[in-house]
């Protein structure tokens, strides 16, 4: 700030940096939708491995795809991910009666019949054993393990530690349903010696109403539980795991999905239907009634995988390939870039013993030279298992790639690139907002912009050999004319020179003769 000049002599001021460095977002976060067998139902969980999955989701349940499709992210190189769990609508929630007549029940923190093994214990042992509104409250899963402790919560609204705040904002366990109560509830009795203190015969309070799971989820739980995600701050790929082995979504369900991640500037992971049993049979036609659209924010990938089942002695069956696709993409990510075709001979399928037709584990799927060239151009990427590297992705077009389209959004690396770089500087470039719109704030635009550009050049993100040739930043009285200042615009043009994959490999052979 300006120093007071009061006496002759030397002052310092500091000024401020005209450089505001913008980073490059996350590109690898997973959004996946589907059901499992505990967990919250209100807002979306990031979890940073299968073993946090299985603590707050309850890891793999044979009833849905959802828990496969994570392990299989992380099992190929995933890192992060967001999960929305929905239920169907005769899902139930567990009950526990704590003061029976007086009105103070405990309801399971979620729904599903998780919480029918909830017990709860309570004793007077509190700061001020005269407060009759004060009491200690002990929780536990005995399906888990798990066990929560509340000291000297209270009946009292007014106090801080009201017993409906604090299991609300602490507890993973449980909520309070209703309580009507005057006086704390009575303190459990005493467990007999021998006996678990948290069982029915320690005399714990245990469920009075029961939970359930409900029937399988469909299309119209998944699509209500897209909105969940405006919850979470970023996320790259959306999948939709199949709600149960043997069904597929909707057309319509799959359109929602990418219109809601083309807003939040995502791709799709779309996969092939059970019905794509030959790939011979497959036309246009079919590829476009999958989603309804052919939209460069999805990409399809076919056929089915064949993975070992742990819930089923191992034993082989056909998955989608949503989960381990998301995984090779985060994996390339992580090694060579978001630039990177997601595809080749490095994009191996980890824990993928073969590919499958549909739900048919036998014969496995196999996909001739001749298959892919009739499905590359109607932009499906195909699965490929070779004599040595073994399963691969052996495709990287978005859903806009088909030949007749000719769309500049046809490869996948580069719509994600342009993804990248638009979030990023949406992000990196909040600061500009109210700034007085003049050449000092547009030359500090495309200073801080030019060096995010410059950075991904020397990345070996674009072509040409300067970056001159590779990308340009205008933001000057050219592209922000008088009538966009009085309006309060400032417009700032960008533009990149993308690296687009080498699909296909031309060798030309030819015999000379040598010089006598």
């Amino acid at each position: 700030m300006p120093v007071q000049l009061s006496y002759p002599g030397v002052y310092i001021e500091e000024l401020p940096s005209s450089v505001r460095t913008i980073t490059g977002v996350a590109t690898s976060i997973a959004a996946f939708i589907g059901s499992a067998p505990r967990g919250p139902t209100d807002q979306p969980a990031t979890i940073l491995s299968f073993a946090d999955f299985t603590r707050v989701y309850g890891g793999l349940w044979s009833t849905s795809t959802l828990g496969y499709a994570v392990q299989q992210f992380f099992l190929n190189g995933g890192s992060r991910a967001v999960i929305v769990r929905v239920v169907p609508a005769d899902a139930a929630t567990a009950q526990l009666d704590l003061d029976p007549g007086n009105n103070f029940v405990l309801a399971a923190a979620n729904q599903g019949v998780w919480a029918n093994k909830l017990f709860a214990r309570i004793d007077w042992l509190t700061r001020d054993p005269t407060d009759i509104s004060l009491f200690n409250l002990y929780l536990k899963d005995a399906g888990t393990g798990t066990t929560e402790t509340f000291r000297n919560v209270s009946i009292d609204t007014a106090d801080p530690r009201f017993v409906t705040s604090v299991l609300a904002q602490q507890s993973q366990l449980a909520r309070v349903a209703s309580i009507g109560v005057l006086t704390r509830p009575q303190s459990s009795v005493a467990a007999p010696a021998g006996t678990d203190p948290f069982s029915a015969a320690g005399n714990a309070y245990s469920v009075t109403a029961t939970g359930a799971d409900g029937s399988a989820i469909g299309d119209a739980e998944v699509t209500a539980g897209l909105p969940l995600l405006d919850k979470t701050d970023l996320f790259n790929l959306l999948c939709l795991p199949p709600p149960t082995r043997d069904s597929d979504f909707l057309p319509a369900t799959w359109a929602a999905a990418i219109a809601y991640a083309q807003g939040r500037r995502a791709v799709v992971i779309v996969d092939a239907p059970l019905t794509w049993t030959d790939p011979t049979t497959l036309s246009d036609a079919d590829v476009s009634a999958v989603a309804t659209t052919r939209s460069d924010s999805a990409a399809l990938y076919f056929p089915r995988l064949l993975i070992a089942d742990p819930l089923q002695e191992n034993r082989l069956a056909s998955f989608a390939p949503g989960g381990v696709v998301a995984g090779i993409i985060a994996r390339t990510d992580a090694q060579r870039g978001v630039w990177k075709a997601p595809a080749g001979i490095d994009a191996t399928l980890t824990g993928v013993s073969g590919l499958a037709f549909g739900d048919q584990v036998a014969p496995p799927a196999h996909l001739t030279d001749g298959d892919n060239g009739l499905l590359n151009p109607m932009a499906v990427n195909c699965l490929r298992n070779f004599p040595v590297t073994g399963p691969v992705v052996w495709g990287t077009r978005t859903l806009a790639g088909t030949d007749a389209l000719a769309s500049q959004w046809k490869y996948l690396p580069i719509r994600r690139l342009a993804l990248y770089i638009e979030e990023s500087l949406f992000r990196g470039t909040q600061w500009v907002v109210f700034e007085p719109n003049d050449e000092p704030l547009w030359s500090q635009i495309r200073l801080n912009v030019g060096g995010f550009l410059q950075t991904l050049f020397r990345q070996g993100a674009f072509q040409g050999s300067t970056p001159k040739d590779a990308y340009f930043v205008k933001c000057s009285s050219e592209t922000t004319t008088q009538t966009d200042i009085d309006n309060g615009i400032v417009n700032i043009i960008v533009g990149f020179a993308p690296l687009k994959p080498a699909e296909f490999v031309v060798i030309q052979i030819q015999q000379i003769t040598p010089q006598s």
